[in-house]
């Protein structure tokens, strides 16, 4: 359905328009079109991956307490963290700034540091962008281009099979309290679980927007659905969400199923991998959450109960 303006913009509706009106992957040359946390694009001798991410001031930091160095390398680090959930080596990133008319070039230059630093960390070039002024807040777009490790296809939202255990790479929830800028995107641990895992990893996503609603994209994607485990999750709750769950009310257990801006990574793996004890070890931990079914989205209590899990996070 299309919203009209008076009803609103709903992100998810958005995005599935957006979808279906570019025909989706059946572009020529276009093997991954959008719906993907990055696009697959056909060119002489292999493919390159694409995306772009854009933070707002108000929305993804806040200037008036952040330093710009540290919203610098958040902007590329979220679009690195793309090139994570899709397996895929990054190279490189251009920057786009709107900028206050406000700001000097010391701020600017101080800005593009961060992203500079970020990107060096990964040998990824910073090789241009665009930049404008405006009476508006900060705004900046960062866009990514990564290519396939050799021999390696990308890896999807939409290969998740049933019977296929879920993992995360790392603790969630409470990001607010400081994670959200100073994560580091789980770019090598990709490539790790690829040389763990092989052609037994079947689809991946980066937890931006809060676990339920992120794995409930992998669902859609795949055509299958997923059952939780509280007692695994309980491990998986972060101090930081206990620390919120303490200021707002909200269970530590919720914060670690509906905040967002975690960027770990959400994995699906063949079951009898999983059930090998192939782990990645210290390199990339990873935490087991659930198990994938064919249909809906639950939580199972550890008293056994199950119940329906709906799938929360942030929606723009």
């Amino acid at each position: 359905m299309v919203r009209s303006p008076a009803m609103g913009l709903d992100e998810l509706a958005f995005a599935a328009w957006l979808r279906e009106r570019s025909g989706g992957s059946c572009h020529t040359g276009l093997p991954v079109g959008i719906g993907d946390d990055m696009a697959v694009v056909a060119v002489p001798g292999g493919s390159v991956l694409f995306s772009s991410d854009m933070l707002l001031d108000g929305v993804h930091f806040d200037s008036r307490e952040h330093g710009l160095g540290a919203i610098g390398r958040k902007a590329v680090n979220c679009a690195l963290s793309d090139c994570a959930a899709m397996a895929a080596r990054p190279k490189a990133v251009t920057v786009s700034l709107a900028l206050p008319k406000q700001i000097t070039q010391a701020d600017a230059e101080a800005l593009m540091e961060g992203a500079f630093a970020a990107a060096a960390i990964f040998d990824v070039a910073v090789c241009g962008g665009d930049t404008t002024r405006w009476s508006s807040p900060l705004a900046i777009d960062v866009a990514a281009v990564a290519v396939p490790y050799p021999g390696v296809t990308p890896v999807l939202r939409s290969g998740a099979r049933v019977g296929d255990a879920l993992f995360v790479t790392g603790v969630l929830g409470g990001s607010l309290r400081g994670k959200h800028l100073s994560f580091a995107p789980r770019v090598r641990e990709a490539k790790v679980l690829l040389d763990a895992f092989g052609a037994s990893l079947h689809a991946m996503i980066d937890i931006t927007d809060g676990l339920s609603l992120d794995l409930w994209r992998v669902c859609e994607a795949s055509g299958v659905g997923a059952v939780l485990q509280a007692s695994q999750l309980a491990s998986v709750v972060s101090e930081s969400a206990a620390a919120a769950a303490n200021v707002d009310g909200r269970s530590a257990m919720d914060h670690a199923l509906g905040d967002g801006e975690d960027f770990e990574l959400l994995v699906a793996v063949a079951p009898k991998e999983a059930a090998s004890g192939r782990r990645t070890g210290v390199e990339c931990p990873l935490l087991p959450i659930g198990t994938v079914t064919p249909e809906g989205l639950f939580l199972e209590q550890t008293d056994g109960t199950v119940t329906a899990l709906s799938p929360k996070g942030y929606v723009h």
